[in-house]
Order: structure tokens, then sequence, then C-alpha cells
């Protein structure tokens, strides 16, 4: 007798007849003509998200966040998780599986969101429409129509503003309001906005220098009508939003942290955290993994320090990690060009762990100087999937005096190469998959790999210094803080002080890097669980690879493949390291 219904249906399906090559063909035209039409109504919904990825037909629009259109967008997201369904799983190939799987869970994902009306947050303090002059970085600007496609788009400014202050407005009335503490950076934000001279203005910097591309007779008109529509329309918009950001809704965002405290709250932060983590760890697994790994971590960090002969403690050596002036450079330009030289001093060395170096070149730039003190250490863009524009690994100058050096090897393995840039740019080459494959970011996996790409430095024979090793150790243990303080403060209560203070207490990061940490974490509930755990998969499959091939193990085909899948959720790669394993195997 059958008492349990999964194995029920596996026996059925066991025993039905295989499909018919008709049925397989029809069954994946079906789901590559779905795949095809809703990566298109992402382009069209998401302007901005096309523009990154190198797509410029929508250039000249922002995305329509009125009401109307974000009901219509749900519904179309439900109508495409029908249409997913009604595809016979069974009839399709292996790979063609591996798309099912990952679309059908994304449009899951996407349904299950929508209950709790995320939108009633529109803007956070590391972005938001008062930062929007930040997409000029990813613009070809190589032609007079690149320039007045950025004009329409800075001339329909105000009317994305006005969408924004009222989807503040349902949130006031709903009780959704972000936490008071991180809201309370974004009027320095707005205020970079208004400015008395048009060519001050942030979304002026594309028009002070032209390329080649560009008719010199184009150049005084476009700098003219550039200066005109920020005085009429940009700066205007603005301050409109100025006047009810400071005056209005600032004051009503509230004084907790916690994701519980929102409306639903509890059961929204375990929906974030199983759809960052693309596992059903619940709060409680997750914390007290956390506290395991710091632990861990901490005896290693006690290694180093006796290493290198330093006679206090662990926090005194923190202490020391973070004051001494032989690990900060002195100007940001001389920060960018460490930054930079150690971007070179691996890229060499990426053979002794790859077998496939991906085509896309990679570059390293500063982050903007308007969010620079807001945001974090280091971050990765990835280049257009059209290969018209590179990678880049954008690195924080900031007060390098907060910037200490040990801490860019192992930053600079997780953010460029091979970390990030390899990722993305593995995933353009994959062949024959779809663009939702090819771009998809699974923050457990993506950033997974970040993590795990920092410690295949020891494979690359980049810590030779103890300082750069004591620097992996302090990053990989700022992920498993992460573990508790984010389950701390969302699920059990703890406040942002507590949370600051455990963050200290465990890792050398500087106060700067500390805080904005902890107030990210509050502003992006769950999202830092999933590197922790999924660096700890890959390195679980790793080691069962390595125990299964014996001497035929080979890090670099290792490597290899799990690049291969392009970014999926944890399951999938499981599956997929486990059936390689297998045919390695035989």
């Amino acid at each position: 007798m059958i008492r349990n219904l999964a194995a029920a249906a596996a026996m059925l399906v066991a025993f039905a007849a295989p499909p018919t090559q008709a049925q397989s063909t029809d069954a994946t035209r079906t789901l590559h003509q779905l795949f095809d039409e809703e990566w298109e109504r992402g382009l069209r919904e998401n302007p901005v998200n096309a523009s990154y990825q190198g797509d410029t037909r929508y250039n000249d629009r922002w995305s329509d966040v009125s009401l109307t259109a974000i009901q219509a967008s749900e519904a179309a997201d439900r109508a495409a998780l029908a249409r997913i369904r009604a595809i016979d799983r069974n009839a399709l190939s292996p790979a063609e599986q591996l798309n099912y799987d990952t679309f059908l869970w994304l449009q899951e994902k996407s349904v299950e969101r929508q209950k709790f009306r995320t939108w009633l947050q529109p803007l956070g303090h590391q972005g938001g429409v008062q930062t929007l002059d930040g997409v000029a970085e990813v613009l070809p600007f190589a032609t007079t129509k690149d320039y007045r496609d950025w004009l329409k788009r800075m001339d329909a400014l105000p009317v994305l503003v006005d969408q924004t202050i009222a989807l503040m407005r349902e949130g006031v009335k709903a009780g959704s309001m972000p936490p008071k503490v991180l809201m309370q950076r974004v009027p320095r934000q707005i205020a970079a906005q208004i400015v008395d001279d048009p060519t001050q203005s942030p979304f002026y910097g594309a028009f002070k220098k032209f390329r080649d591309g560009v008719p010199q007779a184009d150049r005084a008109g476009l700098q003219a009508e550039a200066q005109r529509v920020i005085r009429d329309r940009v700066v205007p918009a603005y301050r409109t939003l100025q006047t009810y950001f400071n005056n209005e809704y600032l004051p009503k965002t509230r004084d907790s942290i916690a994701a519980a405290a929102l409306p639903n709250g509890k059961a929204y932060y375990d929906y974030l955290a199983g759809y960052y983590t693309t596992t059903d760890l619940t709060a409680d697994q997750i914390h007290a993994l956390g506290l395991k790994e710091v632990a861990r971590i901490r005896a290693a960090m006690e290694k180093i320090k006796t290493e290198v002969g330093f006679k206090g403690s662990l926090p005194e050596f923190f202490t020391f990690l973070r004051t001494d002036p032989r690990f900060f450079e002195k100007t940001p330009e001389a920060l960018l060009t460490h930054y930079r030289d150690i971007s070179k001093r691996i890229d060499p060395e990426l053979v002794k762990a790859f077998r496939i170096i991906p085509r896309q070149p990679y570059g390293v730039r500063p982050i903007p100087d308007n969010i620079a003190p807001d945001t974090t250490t280091a971050y990765y863009q990835a280049g257009a999937s059209d290969g018209s524009r590179a990678g880049f690994y954008y690195v924080n100058l900031f007060k390098p005096e907060v910037r200490p050096t040990w801490e860019m090897m192992p930053l600079s393995l997780h953010e460029a190469v091979p970390g990030h840039h390899f990722q993305f740019a593995r995933s353009l080459e994959l062949p024959d998959a779809p663009m939702f494959r090819r771009t998809a970011y699974f923050v457990a996996y993506s950033e997974g790999w970040g993590l795990y790409a920092e410690q295949l430095g020891f494979d690359m024979g980049l810590y030779d210094d103890p300082y750069d090793r004591m620097g992996q150790l302090a990053y990989e243990m700022w992920r498993a803080v992460r573990l508790v303080v984010d389950t701390g403060m969302h699920a059990k209560g703890w406040s942002r002080e507590r949370a600051i203070a455990f963050f200290k207490d465990n890792a050398p990061k500087t106060d700067q890097d500390i805080v904005n940490e902890i107030d990210r974490y509050i502003g992006d509930p769950g999202q830092a669980l999933a590197y922790k755990v999924g660096q700890l998969k890959i390195s679980e499959l790793r080691a069962r690879t390595k125990a299964q091939l014996g001497e035929r193990f080979d890090v670099r085909a290792f490597n290899d493949e799990v690049l291969s899948t392009g970014s999926v959720p944890l399951q999938a790669l499981e599956r997929h390291i486990d059936a390689w394993i297998a045919a390695s195997k035989g």
C-alpha cells in the first residue's frame, strides 16, 4: 500500500509511457514562447533593467509605478504561473526541465510576494527615485539619440516622483512604513538633487563631455536643453519630494526595526528567508548555524593573532586592525590604485582554479560620491547581456581612513574575479539558455559563490600574507555574523545597538562599515542570510565531490561545473552536481 502521495505520484510517472517526440517538441516550443514573452514583458515594465541589460529600446522612459500598472503586472505574473503549470514537465528534456523548474520557482515566489505589498515602501536609504541619476552609469551616450533619450527620461521624472509619493501615501494608510533610523539618511540624498546651477546636477554629468559620435553642431543644443529640463522639471520634482518626505513621511516612519513589526510581518520575514536562501530553513535554525560558524571562525582568528605575534586579546587585535596606520591608504586616489593593483594580481592566477575563463572583461570604478557614505564597501555591476558594456567592480573611496588594506584581497575575489564577474559572465555564455536563465540572480547561489570565491584565493596562492588571511577570516566572519544579527533583529527582538555590538565583538571591520551593514540588514530583511548558506552548500558539494572522486578530483573541473548551471536555487545546484559526480565516476 502506498501511504505517501509523493511516492505514489513518482510510481505513476515511472510506469507512464514516455512522451513522443512530437509531444516533447510541442512542450519545448510552448515553454520557450512563454520565456520569450515574459522576458519582453519584464523589459517593457522595467525600462531601467532593460538599460542595465544593454537593451536601449526603452532608454527614454521610466517604469510605470502607478497602482493600476502594479495591479496589471501582478495579474500578468499570476497568468504566467498558470501557463507554466499547464506545460507537461515530463515531456521536456533534462536541460529544459531545469529551465522549467527555475522559472516555476521564480513565478511562485513572485505571486507569493504579492500578499505582502512590498510596493508600499518604494524607496530606501540605499536607493530609489532620489538616486536615479545613477542609471547614467550604464548608458552608452555614444550618439545624439542616446542624449535625447536621457533628456526624455529626465523630462518624465516628475511623473515618476508623483507616482512614488502616491505609493508612499498608500504605505502610510496601510501602516507599512520603513524604519526611521534608515529614512533619516534620505533627506541628504534628496537635497543633493536640488541645485541652483543645472550644470551641477548629478543628472547633467553626461553633458559635460561628448564622444566623437555626437556631432559638434548638436552639442550646445543638447547642453541647453539639459539645463532647461533640470531647472524646470527635475529640480522642481525633487523639491516636491523633499517637501513631502521631510514634512509628512519621515515623521511617520516607525521606530521599530524588525520586519516582524510590519503588518503580517512574521510571515513576511519567513518568506524572505526562504526566498533569499532558496531553502526551508527556519529563523531559529539559521540563527543557530550562525552562532556555530562564529565560534569556529573566532578560533581560526586566534591562530592568526598568534602567528603574527600580537600579544593582546582578540578584541584588542581587532582594534589594532581597525586603527593602525599601516593598514590604510591616505587618499581616495591611492586607495583606487591599490584596488586596481590587487585585481591585476589576481588575474593571472585564475588558471589555477578554472579551466574556463569567461570572455567578458571587467573594470574597477569608484562608487559615485553621492551614494558612497550610505552604501557598502564595494559592489559589482554586471556587464550588458549583449556584450556592449563590461562588468564593473565598484569600490568605496569615501573616508580612506576606514578602508583597511587587509580586506581588499577577499573583497576583490568576491566582487570581481573569480566571484561575481565570473558568475555573471559565465551565465551570459550558457549555450541555448533562455535570457531569464542567463541573467538570473538567485542570492544564495550568486552570493554563496562570491563568498566561496574568497576562499579560492588559497587555491590560487594569493594568501601568503597572514593579514590577508585575517582579512579572509574577517570577511567569512562578517557573513556568519549576518546569520545571527539578521535573524536576531527581525525574528528575535534584537535592538540595532545589540546587533552592532555583536558585529563589533566578533569582526574587525571598522565602525563605519559595521553601522552601514547593520542598517542594510534592517532595510533589506533576509537578504544577508543567503551568503553563508550558499557558501556552505557549495563547500559541502566540493567536499562531497572530492570524497567520491578521490584522486580524480580536480578543483578546476568542480568550479567550472558549479558555474555551468548559471544562477539557480541551491536544490537545483545540488541535483546537478550529484548527477555530474555519478557521471564522472562512471
